[in-house]
């Protein structure tokens, strides 16, 4: 086993995220795992709830914004290039890029992302659902 893992970024999308947002996976230890998020201009993406994990969003282009609800607690805020959000097991969340550029972010998700089984869908922010 290499003990210094080391890639560059895909070119193509390894897959699609359950929120509908291109992933480009990256590295992953016991600990956790990184990837590269792509949401197109002007799209929004399903809103989801992740069962086990918790991610750190860190906004490298584009503009956006972030909803997020976890119990009573409820926010929206807008994500930029250098913007860095939390997303905490269990929260709701939904996002949408509403520049002229697409969204793009870099997750670290802890632990690793288990796969398909972790995000469930939920009922996302109700102005961005019924546009």
């Amino acid at each position: 086993m290499n003990s210094f893992p080391t890639a560059g970024l895909p070119s193509d999308p390894t897959t699609v995220a359950p929120d509908g947002s291109d992933v480009r996976v990256l590295l992953a230890t016991e600990r956790g795992s990184m990837a590269h998020f792509l949401l197109a201009a002007g799209r929004t993406s399903d809103a989801v709830r992740h069962r086990t994990v918790e991610e750190i969003w860190y906004v490298l282009g584009g503009r956006g914004q972030i909803w997020r609800r976890r119990g009573a607690a409820e926010v929206t805020v807008p994500l930029d290039a250098g913007t860095c959000v939390v997303i905490p097991f269990g929260t709701s969340f939904q996002f949408r890029s509403v520049g002229p550029d697409p969204l793009v972010a870099v997750p670290v998700t802890m632990p690793p992302w288990p796969g398909e089984d972790e995000a469930e869908r939920v009922e996302g922010r109700p102005a961005w659902t019924s546009a």
